[in-house]
C-alpha cells in the first residue's frame, strides 16, 4: 500500500487543498468542493479565478506563500447568487429605554471549485 497523507476536514477524505483570500476571508477549497464567498459580481456560470493563493497542499507536499503563491491559481464558476438566513440584530440598554431591533441578510455566492493548478499566463 502506497505511502500516502491525507488530509481530513469536515469528516471527508481530501488530497488536494488550497486556501484562498477573498472579501477579507480565508477559504480552504479543494476540487469538485460547493463553497459560499462573500458576495462578487457576475452571472451563473461565469467563470471565476482566484490568483491570491495563501497556501496549496497535495498529497505529498506543502507550499505556503509570503504572502501569496505567485504561480498558483484557483479557478470555479458561479453556481449561485443569493441571501443567507436572516438575522436579528439587537441593542439594548438596561434602564434607559433604550431598544433597537435590526434584521440582516448577508448576499453571498455559491462557486463550484473546478481546479487548482498553476496560473495561466495570458496569450501574446
Amino acid at each position: 500500500m502506497p505511502n500516502i497523507s491525507v488530509n481530513y476536514w469536515l469528516g471527508k477524505v481530501i488530497i488536494m487543498y488550497a486556501v484562498i483570500s477573498t472579501g477579507g476571508k480565508q477559504y480552504m477549497v479543494s476540487e469538485g468542493q460547493t463553497v459560499r464567498i462573500e458576495k462578487i459580481p457576475g452571472e451563473i456560470g461565469a467563470p471565476v479565478s482566484f490568483d491570491r493563493v495563501l497556501m496549496l497542499s497535495n498529497d505529498q507536499t506543502v507550499k505556503v506563500g509570503q504572502p501569496t503563491l505567485a504561480d498558483v491559481a484557483v479557478t470555479g464558476h458561479i453556481v449561485e447568487q443569493g441571501k443567507a438566513k436572516k438575522i436579528i440584530v439587537f441593542k439594548y440598554k438596561r434602564r434607559k429605554g433604550y431598544r433597537k431591533k435590526q434584521g440582516h441578510r448577508q448576499q453571498y455566492t455559491a462557486l463550484r471549485i473546478d481546479s487548482i493548478g498553476p496560473l495561466e499566463s495570458p496569450d501574446v
